[in-house]
């Protein structure tokens, strides 16, 4: 029988979900100001050549990572419950095998095919310069997800938290420079020197998280490591259970984030928009409109991450109850998130947009997306319980589904003079509203979860006065909207008013409280 030790390193669910909110909230913050700084210097057409990189990246991340950090976190909860360390090591050694191994055959196949993809699927052959930067980052990505998976698992979200903030910090530096070292050779340039100071952050943050893992001991890899890996067969079947549906939604994803700016390009050019103005008009909607209607989920996606071994070790011990408990939990948390961005986006999109960018040209975007990005934002919670629950097939349809959708649409309305990039918009809200729709049933059929009226009668009504109160302190300061200490201290005034309104739908709860200042893990 193996010894059981306490490891006090773990966190409760809201603990661990409270250090990831706050890492994740310094990390925005530092994102948006770095963000600022380059939409600044480089502008919509600089932004713009960045923008259509990323989706090669976060595609990149998606193939060579397999899925592992959701599985690797599940397995390492289960059988940390257990007290089995040797199977823990076992799906670190496999997991570390499997993405690198990935990660290098990507790479290879990136680089041959970087000047096609720039020149003639993105249709600016200048977007091959951050294109190529990208290289280097995947493998780097690939083994950092295996420390933050393994992290997860033993629910220690210190790590994890601590590296996001470094990688940030570093990279705000490097592009500060970077982009102003390389921009008087083009914007192009600029956007090659903005992917650099990625990889130099994530490379900074890797080593941090190795640090930790070392340093922590609980897992020796580099003792016998080819025995481990030998032996790991049935552990790779396990971890493939949850990291192929894992995979395919992210691929899934990653691929339509991925042809999207592609098929972006070629819709609007059927439509009658030349290349510069198509460029610029991606740039507003992905570049300056979805990072604030994103903004939330630094928390949603925070209380996902701290779900998914909560409920992983709950199942495993068939407390279904509890599973049922904390999956209520996050949703609520979820959705408190969101509804105040919902609403100071929608009442106060311009002023924001002008403080943020110095420019209000997004302000189309955010009006006509952000009350339906409100479902997105309980969306991550939705997918992760599926995951947890050994249901990660359903969530992986879910998306495949909304993805063909997106797709569908995309194509037929971008390429009608009459919607434009607005049909680009129209088809990201119809694909977060029906994927979020699907996950509900999907976790109604596999684990009987239904959201109560009580609970729906709670959250509109959150929404409803807050909105309320939104438009009466427009009113109240509409000659000083565009005055900065105004503006703030307006929006001081609504998230106090939020915060009562919070209580008094009993969207934080007294025993949430005790929990969270109780030492004892629940």
């Amino acid at each position: 029988m193996r010894r059981q030790v306490v490891d006090v390193t773990k966190q409760t669910f809201l603990k661990g979900a409270l250090i990831l909110i706050a890492a994740s909230l310094i990390t925005r913050f530092l994102g948006f100001v770095n963000r600022i700084v380059v939409a600044r210097v480089m502008g919509e057409e600089g932004i713009g050549l960045y923008m259509m990189a990323m989706p090669t990246l976060f595609l990149a991340t998606a193939i060579t990572q397999f899925g592992l950090p959701t599985a690797i976190s599940k397995r390492v909860a289960e059988a940390d419950v257990r007290g089995d360390n040797d199977q823990i090591k076992k799906i670190v050694v496999v997991s570390l095998t499997v993405t690198l191994s990935i990660s290098i055959i990507f790479v290879g196949v990136l680089y041959l095919a970087a000047p096609y993809l720039a020149d003639k699927l993105l249709k600016d052959a200048r977007v091959i310069y951050p294109l190529l930067a990208i290289g280097p980052v995947i493998p780097i990505l690939a083994v950092a997800a295996v420390l933050r998976g393994y992290f997860q698992g033993k629910q220690n979200m210190k790590p994890q938290s601590f590296s996001q903030v470094i990688e940030q910090i570093v990279r705000i530096s490097c592009t500060v420079f970077l982009v102003k070292f390389f921009l008087p050779y083009g914007v192009e340039f600029a956007a090659l020197g903005a992917m650099i100071s990625v990889l130099i952050g994530e490379f900074i943050s890797l080593l941090y998280m190795f640090y930790q893992f070392k340093r922590k001991k609980t897992v020796k890899i580099r003792s016998q490591f080819v025995a481990a890996l030998k032996g790991g067969k049935q552990t790779l079947e396990r971890l493939f259970s949850i990291a192929l549906p894992a995979t395919g939604s992210r691929l899934v994803a990653s691929g339509t984030h991925f042809l999207e700016p592609i098929l972006t390009a070629q819709s609007l050019a059927l439509a009658g928009v030349g290349t510069a103005m198509a460029t610029r008009q991606y740039g507003e909607l992905t570049g300056y409109a979805l990072p604030l209607l994103f903004l939330p989920t630094f928390i949603t996606n925070s209380l996902a991450t701290a779900l998914l071994p909560s409920i992983s070790e709950a199942n495993e011990q068939n407390r279904h109850q509890f599973v049922h408990y904390r999956i209520h939990q996050a949703i609520r948390l979820s959705f408190a998130s969101g509804a105040i961005a919902t609403v100071i986006l929608t009442v106060f999109a311009g002023p924001i947009l002008y403080y943020m960018y110095g420019s209000e040209s997004a302000e189309r975007f955010i009006l006509l997306m952000a009350p339906f990005y409100l479902m997105m934002y309980i969306q991550m919670p939705l997918s992760t319980a599926l995951q947890a629950l050994d249901a990660a097939k359903s969530a992986m349809w879910n998306t495949i589904i909304g993805a063909g959708v997106k797709i569908i649409l995309l194509v037929s309305l971008a390429s009608n003079a009459k919607f434009g990039i607005i049909g680009v918009a129209i088809s990201m809200i119809v694909t977060v509203v029906l994927i979020t729709l699907l996950h509900l049933i999907s976790l109604a059929r596999v684990a009987g979860f239904r959201l109560s009226w009580k609970e729906l009668g709670q959250m509109l009504g959150l929404l409803g006065l807050t909105a309320f109160s939104a438009h009466l302190l427009k009113g109240i300061f509409a000659s000083s909207l565009y005055n900065l200490p105004t503006f703030l201290l307006l929006l001081l005034i609504l998230t106090v008013l939020y915060l009562l309104f919070m209580l008094s739908f009993g969207f934080i709860t007294r025993a949430e409280v005790e929990q969270f200042l109780s030492r004892k893990k629940r």
